[in-house]
């Protein structure tokens, strides 16, 4: 309390300082395009060769030989794609399975497992220059100055600010509970407003908070559920007869 009584109202904390290095908005919003731009075309690429695919096994599926390729491309296509963020893989996942049958169903869940490690890796790679220059561009300070300070941390130590810096209840789930809360973010509803599957992974990655082991682990025990379920019960556990 003051000396006059009151209880003085908390401070806001101000606002973080653009850098002194702040790139110009022009420059800015050109490569926020380009990087927009190029996500664009390769989930086009990918869509558009699916489709192709798709097609062509109407014409081909008399062929055996000619079918397994066929499928082969739609698993690595839709390994691609489920590694991009926001893009709801997983229900293209569903869609091969309702196509092809439960016999696809032990693929469907390799190239989910893969695709998803490959966006953990990307994430796990990326260098924190390149993202604190992304961020900048967007004008997003408070995160340019998050990066710069957990840049030389090791993973310990960026576990021990966690810990520090929320709520005990918190700490609990996001700390220890980590690989936990990974596993159920994969297999929440509607996750591609978050990022999807990929967007999760590579977050996951980015974060340096998960030792490689134990994320590509997790990836495999989360989303073995469904297609391994739909492999042992049948097609008919989607709803589809």
């Amino acid at each position: 309390m003051s000396g006059d009584g009151r209880d003085r109202a908390p401070r806001a904390e101000p606002a973080p300082a653009p850098p002194a290095d702040m790139p110009p908005l022009g420059l800015s919003l050109a490569r926020i395009l380009v990087r927009l731009a190029l996500i664009v075309v390769l989930v086009w690429i990918i869509k558009m060769t699916m489709d192709w695919v798709m097609d062509r096994s109407d014409e081909l599926s008399g062929d055996p030989r000619a079918m397994l390729w066929i499928v082969i491309l739609l698993l690595l296509a839709y390994g691609l794609l489920i590694a991009v963020p926001f893009v709801p893989g997983v229900e293209i996942g569903i869609s091969l399975m309702m196509i092809e049958g439960p016999g696809v169903a032990p693929y469907v869940y390799l190239a989910t497992v893969i695709g998803l490690a490959v966006a953990y890796l990307c994430g796990r790679y990326l260098p924190y220059d390149w993202l604190h220059q992304v961020f900048a561009d967007l004008r997003m300070w408070r995160v340019c100055d998050l990066l710069t300070e957990i840049k030389p941390l090791s993973r310990e130590r960026r576990l021990t600010l966690m810990r520090r810096r929320l709520p005990r209840w918190a700490s609990k789930i996001a700390v220890d509970g980590r690989y936990l809360g990974l596993a159920l973010l994969f297999n929440l509803p509607g996750n591609s407003v978050i990022g999807g599957g990929g967007g999760i992974a590579m977050v996951a990655g980015l974060s340096r908070l998960f030792t490689l082991r134990g994320a590509v682990l997790t990836i495999a025990l989360a989303v073995a559920p469904v297609p391994l379920a739909v492999w042992y019960f049948g097609i008919d556990l989607l709803g589809v007869t």
